[in-house]
């Protein structure tokens, strides 16, 4: 599993038009899923985006988690974040898992988030979706269950 995450003052999904879910100061989490991809990355990367510490404490530091300042997080599907792009110059989304793999395994990990205790919201799996942010710092930070160590 790969994710984008960002940490936002604010961030919404909108589809045909509708917000559909919406937060403010939190993070918003960019979900790519592959093949092999299990519950063990999902576990993995929902407990290292509700304790990495990327919010500020009162001296400015980056010391503070999502679980620790009752963060919101807002979580998009988004299999294009395992594009192919080192031949030719339309990207291949062959890496990505199909829907039948990647959408229960989208809904372990935005439950193993809720595990947390945090509010945490979702985009619609599949849809064309128009996603707003106000990114915070900013603060962008890129995570992969495979470069675990």
């Amino acid at each position: 599993m790969r994710i984008v995450l960002q940490r936002v003052e604010s961030a919404n999904v909108a589809v045909n038009g509708q917000t559909i879910a919406e937060i403010g100061k939190g993070l918003l989490l960019l979900v790519g899923i592959t093949h092999d991809d299990n519950k063990s990355d999902a576990k993995y990367l929902a407990e290292k985006c509700v304790n990495l510490r990327i919010f500020e404490d009162g001296a400015g530091k980056m010391n503070v988690a999502a679980c620790d300042n009752n963060a919101q997080i807002l979580a998009v599907s988004q299999f294009t974040l395992h594009a192919g792009t080192r031949r030719g110059r339309r990207p291949s989304f062959i890496q990505a898992a199909p829907p039948d793999l990647s959408l229960p395994l989208f809904n372990t990990f935005v439950e193993l988030l809720a595990e947390s205790g945090l509010n945490i919201l979702k985009g619609e799996f599949g849809a064309y979706m128009k996603v707003s942010l106000v990114n915070d710092g900013p603060v962008t930070i890129i995570l992969d269950s495979k470069e675990k160590s």
